[in-house]
């Protein structure tokens, strides 16, 4: 059991590395995305590669946080009948889950995603669009994401078992603190980024109204 927890604590490290800096992924797709909406209603440009970074970026927060989440237990539950059953109980729902439905889904999906990426990357596969980026790397994300979902499944499954032979903590009990987005937020402003992001954001409102008042006219 001790070297099952070790295994555990190191997974449990590389997913909180990862989502943090994923996190961050969500400030710059707000400045592209403003950015976007600024130069295509006020000089009337706009790119295809920028369009496509924001899915691409989109598509890294929720593949290479889903461990992440899972450590954090801040994953959608329905806890109308379970949230009245004993810890222990709720342990080995848990540990049902993830063995049933869980890790058999996460590595099937790793494993058909995969050649996916493996033609991507032998065929050069790029967008359809002018201008648009090449698809390996996102199609990468997908066995990347499910690989670290597939490792704090595992990891998961061993905190359950060590606390219900007595060896460990409830791992279904939140640890209070700031959440994800609080403590982006706090990052923000520590590098003091904050008021530019806002400046953007308004002028982009601008544009908008700007642009929507002379179609009404």
């Amino acid at each position: 059991m001790q070297g099952l927890l070790k295994f555990s604590a190191l997974v449990d490290g590389i997913n909180e590395r990862i989502g943090k800096a994923a996190t961050w992924l969500v400030l710059i797709v707000v400045v592209i995305s403003a950015g976007n909406a600024v130069m295509r209603y006020g000089i009337n440009w706009s790119s295809n590669g920028l369009l496509e970074i924001q899915w691409y970026m989109f598509s890294g927060i929720f593949l290479l946080c889903s461990g992440y989440v899972f450590l954090k237990n801040e994953h959608i539950r329905i806890d109308v009948v379970t949230g009245r059953l004993s810890a222990r109980t709720q342990n080995w729902i848990d540990v049902f889950g993830i063995l049933v439905f869980l890790l058999p889904m996460a590595m099937l999906t790793l494993y058909l995603s995969w050649p996916v990426f493996m033609n991507a990357w032998n065929t050069g596969e790029g967008s359809p669009n002018p201008g648009g980026l090449v698809r390996w790397p996102v199609r990468l994300l997908m066995p990347i994401g499910f690989l670290l979902l597939t490792l704090q499944g595992a990891s998961e499954l061993v905190k359950r078992f060590a606390f219900l032979a007595g060896k460990g903590p409830n791992p279904l009990e939140k640890v209070k603190g700031p959440s994800a987005e609080e403590q982006l937020a706090e990052e923000i402003k520590k590098h003091q980024v904050g008021h530019q992001v806002a400046d953007i954001v308004g002028m982009n409102r601008g544009m908008v109204d700007d642009g929507a008042q002379g179609d009404k006219k």
